[in-house]
Parts: C-alpha cells; sequence; structure tokens
C-alpha cells in the first residue's frame, strides 16, 4: 500500500491525529479546535467560581444555547430541554410512559441497540409488547419503508420509535412521511435523531412529532456530551427526568416547571451545551451556502465512497443514493467470522486500524445476520481516503 491519503483542506480546523484515517464521524463526531478553546475558556471559567458560575453566568449562557438551538432546528423552545446523549433521551420518554398489558411499542429491526434494548425493558416490566418491523433488503424506495411500517401497526400500537438516519446501517428513512401517517392514526412517534441535526434537515414545527431527541456532539461537532429531548406542547406534563431533583418541590405552570426539573438535575460539566452556539456559527463558516451546503457536501461525498466501496465488494447497495446522507453502510461479503453482539470487536476492524491505520466500524448486525462496514462522511475527509479503504479491502478481504 502507498501511503495515508490526506484529509481535505479543512482538516486543519481539526486536531484529530495525522496518520490515522478517520471515516468514523458518525460514533461520537469530532470537535473542531476552535470549539474545544471555547470550552476551555468556559471550563477555566467554571473553575475559577463554580458557584458564580452555576448559579449566574450560566444561567444565561444556557438560555442562549436553548435559544439558538431552537432556532437551528425550528423548535419551540419551551419544550426543548438539554439531555447527555440521544440514549437518554430515548430513555426519558420510554420510562415516563404508563403503558398498560398488551400495548405495543413499534421499533425497527434497524432500531439502535440501546434503544432497542430500553423498549425491551419498559415492556417487559409493564406486560406491554415489542413488536418490530422488519424493513426489506435491499430497500427500493420511501414508499416501501413507509408501507412496511404501516402494516406492522395495530390497534394496540401506542408509539413508535422512527430513526431519522439508522444507525447500523446508514440509511436515511423518509421519517417526516413516516411521522405523518403513524400520528394520523392516533401513534405517538418518538424520533430518534441521533443523527439528525446537522446532517438533514429539521424542522420541528412542521414535523410535530410527540417526541423527538437527538445528538448535537456528532454532525454539529459539539464537545461530546451535548444532545437534546424535545416533547410537544401536550406531552409536557406527562414527561419526568430520568433523575428526579430539586426542581421536583417547586410549584410552577407546565413550561415552567420543565426548566425547573430538567435544567439542574445534578452537578455535571454543562460546557458542551453551552458550545452549541459556537459549533453552529463556527461550522457553518467553512462553506459558503452554510449548512444547507455542508449537509450537501457531507451526502455527496458518502454516495461516492460508497460506490468506491461497493465496487470494492461487489455486495448490493442497501437502499438507492436518494436514502443517503452523510452516513452510509455497505454489506461485507459472506465468511465464516461469526456474528455476535455489537459489543464484540470484529476482526476486520482492528486489523483495518492496527495494519493500515483506518478507524472505520465494522461490526456484526445480529438482526440481519450480516457484517456492516459503515463510513461517515465530514468537512475533513477527502475522496482519497475511501479510495484507500477499497484497495485495502480487496487485499484483505
Amino acid at each position: 500500500m502507498g501511503t495515508i491519503p490526506r484529509r481535505s483542506n479543512l482538516g486543519r480546523h481539526w486536531n484529530l491525529k495525522e496518520d490515522v484515517i478517520f471515516l468514523n464521524h458518525g460514533s461520537f463526531g469530532a470537535c473542531p479546535i476552535e470549539v474545544l478553546d471555547y470550552q476551555n475558556k468556559l471550563r477555566d471559567e467554571l473553575e475559577s467560581d463554580p458557584v458564580n458560575f452555576f448559579d449566574v453566568t450560566s444561567k444565561q449562557l444556557w438560555a442562549d444555547a436553548i435559544a439558538v438551538f431552537s432556532k437551528f432546528i425550528n423548535a419551540d423552545k419551551e419544550g426543548l430541554i438539554f439531555v447527555p446523549n440521544a440514549t437518554s433521551g430515548v430513555n426519558t420518554v420510554l420510562r415516563s410512559l404508563d403503558l398498560k398489558e398488551g400495548d405495543e411499542i413499534l421499533a425497527l429491526d434497524h432500531t439502535y441497540q440501546a434503544c432497542w434494548n430500553t423498549v425491551d425493558f419498559v415492556t417487559e416490566r409493564s406486560g406491554a409488547k415489542t413488536v418490530i418491523a422488519k424493513l426489506p433488503y435491499p430497500i427500493e424506495n420511501s414508499e416501501q419503508v413507509i408501507q412496511t411500517i404501516l402494516s406492522y401497526t395495530t390497534k394496540r400500537t401506542k408509539l413508535a420509535l422512527i430513526d431519522t438516519v439508522t444507525s447500523p446501517t446508514g440509511i436515511r428513512l423518509p421519517f417526516e412521511e413516516i411521522v405523518k401517517q403513524l400520528q394520523s392514526k392516533g401513534i405517538d412517534v418518538l424520533l430518534d435523531a441521533a443523527h439528525g441535526p446537522g446532517i438533514v434537515p429539521l424542522d420541528l414545527e412542521k414535523l410535530q412529532a410527540a417526541y423527538v431527541t437527538g445528538n448535537a456532539h456528532k454532525w454539529l461537532c459539539t464537545p461530546k456530551g451535548a444532545a437534546f429531548l424535545h416533547l410537544r406542547e401536550d406531552k409536557r406534563n406527562q414527561i419526568r427526568p430520568l433523575s428526579i431533583s430539586h426542581g421536583a418541590s417547586v410549584e410552577g405552570n407546565t413550561d415552567e416547571k420543565i426548566r425547573l426539573e430538567f435544567d439542574w438535575t445534578g452537578t455535571q460539566d454543562i460546557t458542551p451545551w453551552l458550545c452549541i452556539p459556537k459549533s453552529i456559527e463556527f461550522i457553518s463558516s467553512l462553506l459558503e451556502g452554510e449548512w444547507s451546503q455542508i449537509m450537501k457536501h457531507n451526502t455527496d461525498l458518502a454516495i461516492n465512497a460508497r460506490n468506491i466501496l461497493l465496487n470494492a465488494l461487489g455486495t448490493p447497495k442497501l437502499c438507492p443514493d436518494s436514502m443517503i446522507v452523510g452516513l452510509s453502510a455497505v454489506v461485507l461479503p459472506e465468511s465464516n467470522i461469526p456474528i455476535t453482539s455489537v459489543l464484540e470487536p470484529d476482526p476486520l476492524h482492528t486489523l483495518l486500524y492496527e495494519k493500515y491505520n483506518i478507524q472505520v466500524p465494522v461490526f456484526g448486525w445480529p438482526h440481519h445476520n450480516r457484517r456492516y462496514l459503515r463510513t461517515a462522511s465530514y468537512l475533513y475527509n477527502s475522496l482519497e481516503e475511501y479510495e484507500y479503504l477499497a484497495e485495502v479491502l480487496k487485499k484483505e478481504i
């Protein structure tokens, strides 16, 4: 193999290791140097006078972050809550539901395993039922996905957990139409937008999903631990935080109680959330056209990257190009490698990193009995990095 290819010219804004081909923005994001510098300033201010920072300084910064982020996803800021990650948001909603025996929660066979586990936890505890919609393979078009999901609904379906972009397979679902169709049938939707802000346009006022949760530390590039949960107005008095704290005993109307109960659940580093405005502003400055162009750039790169890898592997597309955004996956050829838990390291992943310095997710997905290699495409990536990966795969598979 030749020398490791260079990142794009925008790679200079990140402090990623020079000798690693980083194709895994989708797992935890990557925070730019300028945003990390801003966070360090906030942390210095916090540690210089923690009491004043938490009691005074952070209040305005928190309100500003709520306002800026609400505008970015066009959401009612009164229903916007900050949580550490999308999994926490899913847990917050599911563990607040008053489920009865025989109720059903619908999820997909592409659902992120941590969230799938949460669905199973609440249904088993309540006597309700987990229903898994099996999407076709390969997917031919968006309408096929919509009709498949609808076919799994019954009169007992109380809630559906739907992704914006599926985690294991990197498929951009037609979530806008899915939300509309399900909620027209009286089924609440919990939209898992873990891959949401910054990878697809979000308009929560138009969408009107009962619940939406997602990460800012992925495609918005904030520091780790910044995510949100949005509650539609009619749902706000039904959802309680995972940690019941001081605000539970303070009187207030519904909107006031949301702030009292969710904004302070205990001592933690709140600087990741306070960096959201800085991240949105900084990343938007990197390309003309700002966020719409950034999402288009990442999508175009992801589609080209997928085509390069598919040519090398000879496996079928999981879905049409129209259902790809910045994240995409390819099916690996069949092998004798056992498919177990997603937590078990895949030998190909280990080989790619240890021998070739390529950081890219490779994992078996037991629910499909297939192994996937998933790439993420961000501003700092170059097409040459995917071409290098393809050459390695031809050699090693």
